[in-house]
């Protein structure tokens, strides 16, 4: 019999795959001898296996009731006794935190009869019937699926009646009221009374965890997260301890470092009088966790120390879940925590500094997409700025968007093309997928530690929460500002910083952030941009890891640039060369008539005259990149488009004609000739045509314009003084025979400038492997070849058949929802198929050459995951764009001192 659960004393921190997250750190804490409530854990195969089969193992209610039976034991009551009820929470618990899962449910094992003996026990009336009422809320909402508003509603309606606006002023006769109403939204709700047997309420709850797995917002943040679908979460059950016992009990969140700003001190949140999620929801503004040290100072000074102790363990932030039950301290969980970009960086260099990790595990845990937000700008200081009112600053950022007040106005206002902050009284778990597509999240209600903050920093969203003057009417759309005659509808503009938590009326004009600058210009530009002492040590803490990424990486990292600006801006972010030079932008505006020359010519010599017209354009092009290179190599690829991308198009050419017809209007010889020419090279399925180094072939002397021209760019800059590197990439070739004919004619052509110009020029000529042949023949092809560069763009195309224009508009949104895709493979290397061909591409390459170089141009080339596999493969370099740059160099570093290998892609 397989087993399914696992008590607390039976795990560890490195049993997240099967007790997940949570699971495993309580069990570590137990180990620890840290004051853990008793529990068990059901395992994550236990949920695989009643999502394959659509109900529990058999053997999970068996060893679930000895489980049970044992905490009875040890507790000395019984679940749902009632003299004595022992009462237990059902929490979820995958191996990575994950908004979208089944909230808590708490109290589980209370029913008309317990409550009374709960009561009794504890000798305070309200606290029981309180427990009662939550139970009924929580298990409605979460595990029968009621709309949670209607508890909502019911229980605001009769605090109004009695003119109550805290949920503690409430007294035991209105709770029983609440209690009875709240029982006939259930009944009302399913047609079923609400379930009075606790072992009933506690295996639909188990249940319900299992559910959540597979709900849309888990999808929706799994997909996001690239986290796979298929790992289940596992479920804990723990024995309930109290914070709504009243004024000396209470329930807290806290992290042993800001995960917001990453600095050091006390940081959370408490609760007095509140039990479990009331932190997190955001229903009551909390105290700060400084406050506790005065309601409570042994439960403090416990916690205090016992933070230290997690923090050393391991070795980073934690972020845990406290409960103190008349003065009695319980720690309910703990996580390595969640934390903005900027505390991840600060976190990281100050552990390293504090000599608790190493530079090498420091770099582990910090991401290129962490880094991508600290590139983001920042609002400029100097502008003019309407204030509207100030919340707590919970995830750094600059947002600028449209006012919304749901999921559904979020999603059609950002598929609308336009920016979104999400503004709610308080989020929760519904709102995911509104605060996915958002750019920034703005709450009237909540702590630090609320759900939109908690959340908004693990997606890096820019979040303001407890803006308290806010009042927002979601059903109307309004946003009024408490103590002004301000009112905002749904659609107006505002502005949130989750730096400072102020928020702005309409537009703020932006300015480069301090990070960027650093990059761009130096540490000193960077430190002088910083406009704070937190800023100045989030720079220097970017300067230690991207230094030691540099040092560490095996990866080069170029950039993909096509003029001498984009050049020079790829070297100030610190590429290491140009890996794609794109030929073909530079046939386009005032110079596609000349192209257009080339195709009509009928003789030679018209052809050679549209060829020296543009060749000191094209030769002007590559002096400027070469220049803006100097000492760096660049990747030269030969003009790669369709020919159909130079001629007008067919249709439209086509109506012109044959209303100039109609109208009598004169046609042109030249109209008709141009229109027989579309029609003769006109392709149904162009991007699979004449492109590349067929092009090439087709109309001689097009390649060989380039090479001279960029032969001629590197003579003149020889001669300047100099120090160009120029590569020459021929595209798309499928066969050697291609590679070796363009070969011969670029060495030809490049002797002969050399010869002319008295320099001594050595230009490598290489390929960019396009297709799956030329990965399967890398072999033959490397006979012809200095090096390959993987054109990942078009090998994902050709490998899978797409027509990347064609599909991502039609049936990709329907893939993913399929589960084909977890993620685009344009976005990520599709690591099996076409990640597949390129080690087979490499492999084959160094067969016959060892030392070839090889790497990567496709937009790949920036992004996280896919570096971190052709690190593991043996490319030399990736290339990408520039603003990329950074996050390309981090990764590379990254990639180096992680214990990946190519299986796990």
């Amino acid at each position: 019999m397989s087993t399914f659960v696992y008590a607390f004393t039976e795990g560890n921190k490195d049993m997240k795959d099967l007790l997940g997250g949570k699971g495993a750190n309580l069990a570590e804490m137990v180990k620890l001898g840290i004051p853990v409530p008793p529990g068990f854990t059901i395992s994550t195969e236990a949920c695989r296996a009643y999502l394959e089969e659509g109900h529990s193992p058999d053997s999970l209610q068996v060893q679930v009731t000895t489980a049970l039976r044992n905490m009875e034991a040890d507790m000395g009551k019984k679940l749902g006794q009632a003299d004595n009820p022992l009462l237990v929470s059902v929490r979820s618990g995958a191996k990575f935190s994950m908004p979208g899962m089944m909230e808590t449910v708490l109290n589980i094992g209370l029913n008309d009869e317990s409550v009374h003996g709960l009561a009794t026990r504890s000798g305070n009336s309200r606290f029981a019937w309180d427990s009662y009422r939550r139970l009924i809320q929580m298990f409605g909402k979460t595990v029968l699926d009621i709309d949670g508003d209607l508890f909502s509603e019911a229980f605001d309606n009769a605090k109004e009646g009695l003119g109550i606006e805290q949920d503690t002023d409430l007294d035991v006769e209105a709770l029983q009221g609440i209690v009875e109403e709240f029982k006939a939204i259930v009944e009302r709700e399913t047609g079923a009374p609400f379930p009075l047997d606790p072992r009933e309420q506690l295996d639909a709850a188990v249940e319900a965890v299992f559910r959540s797995w597979n709900t849309e917002r888990a999808a929706i943040y799994r997909r996001r997260e690239r986290i796979p679908h298929d790992l289940g979460t596992a479920v804990n059950i723990q024995a309930m301890v109290f914070g709504n016992q009243g004024s000396n009990s209470g329930t807290g969140v806290c992290f042993t470092r800001d995960p917001s700003s990453g600095q050091g001190g006390v940081y959370g949140d408490y609760l007095v009088n509140a039990q479990g999620e009331d932190v997190v929801a955001g229903i009551r503004n909390t105290l700060s966790l400084e406050a506790l040290e005065n309601i409570d100072k042994a439960s403090y000074d416990e916690l205090m120390a016992t933070m230290h102790t997690l923090e050393t363990h391991y070795r980073d932030m934690c972020d845990i879940e406290f409960t103190v039950e008349n003065g009695k301290l319980w720690l309910l969980q703990t996580r390595v925590g969640k934390r903005t970009a900027s505390a991840a960086f600060r976190i990281a260099a100050q552990l390293v500094e504090e000599k608790l990790i190493t530079r090498d595990e420091a770099l582990a845990r910090v991401s290129g997409e962490q880094l991508t937000q600290l590139l983001f700008p920042q609002f400029d200081d100097e502008a003019e700025k309407t204030v509207l009112t100030k919340g707590m600053a919970a995830s750094p950022g600059a947002a600028v968007g449209e006012i919304v007040f749901s999921n559904a106005q979020a999603v059609e206002r950002t598929n609308a093309g336009a920016d979104v902050i999400l503004v709610r009284r308080e989020t929760n778990p519904d709102d995911l997928e509104g605060m996915v597509v958002a750019a920034g999240i703005l709450t009237a209600r909540g702590g630090k530690t609320s759900h939109a903050a908690e959340v908004a920093r693990g997606m890096g969203r820019c979040c303001v929460v407890g803006a308290e003057a806010l009042i927002i009417d979601e059903k109307n759309g309004t946003m009024k500002i408490r103590g002004t005659d301000r009112v905002l509808h749904a659609g107006d503009v505002i502005a949130i910083d989750g730096t400072s938590g102020e928020v702005f009326l309409g537009d703020v004009p932006v300015m480069p952030s301090p990070v960027t600058v650093y990059i761009s210009e130096g540490l000193d530009a960077g430190l002088a941009a910083a406009q704070d002492q937190a800023t100045k040590e989030l720079v220097t803490s970017v300067h230690l890891l991207l230094t030691h990424a540099d040092r560490r990486a095996k990866l080069t990292v170029r950039a993909n640039a096509d003029a001498p600006e984009d050049a020079a801006r790829a070297r100030a972010y610190g590429a290491t060369g140009i890996g794609l030079c794109r030929t073909e932008h530079m046939f386009l505006g005032d110079r596609r008539q000349l192209i257009e020359k080339v195709i009509l010519a009928e003789t030679d010599e018209q052809r050679d005259s549209a060829f020296d017209a543009l060749f000191p354009l094209q030769k002007g092009d590559f002096i400027g990149i070469f220049e803006a290179m100097d000492g760096l190599p660049t990747t030269v690829r030969l003009i790669d488009p369709p020919l159909h991308e130079f001629l007008p198009d067919i249709t439209d050419l086509s109506v012109k004609i044959a209303v100039k017809e109609a109208t009598g209007e004169e046609v042109t010889e030249e109209e008709r000739k141009l229109l027989d020419t579309v029609r003769e090279q006109h392709e149904q399925n162009p991007m699979l045509g004449l492109r590349g180094v067929r092009l090439g072939l087709k109309i001689r002397g097009l390649f060989g314009l380039q090479i001279r021209a960029i032969a001629e760019a590197a003579a003149d800059r020889l001669e300047a003084g100099g120090h160009p590197l120029p590569e020459i990439m021929v595209p798309l070739v499928g066969s050697a025979r291609e590679l070796q004919i363009i070969r011969e004619d670029a060495e030809r052509i490049i002797a002969e400038v050399g010869e002319s110009r008295g320099v001594k020029l050595t230009i490598p000529i290489g390929a960019m492997i396009e297709l799956p042949r030329a990965a399967i023949t890398a072999d033959s092809l490397a006979e012809e070849a200095d090096f390959f560069s993987f054109g990942t763009n078009d090998l994902t195309q050709t490998a899978w058949g797409f027509s990347r224009d064609d599909v991502e508009a039609t049936f990709f949104n329907e893939y993913f929802d399929l589960g084909v895709f977890g993620v685009s493979p344009f976005e990520s290397i599709d690591t099996r198929g076409v990640g597949n061909l390129v080690s087979v591409g490499m492999k084959n390459a160094r067969s016959v050459k060892p030392s070839i170089h090889c790497g990567v141009c496709g937009e790949h080339g920036g992004d996280p995951l896919s570096i971190h596999f052709f690190h593991k493969v043996g490319l030399d370099y990736v290339s990408c764009s520039p603003f990329r740059v950074p996050v390309a160099r981090l990764e590379a570093g990254r990639a180096a001192v992680s214990n990946e290998s190519p299986d796990d892609f």
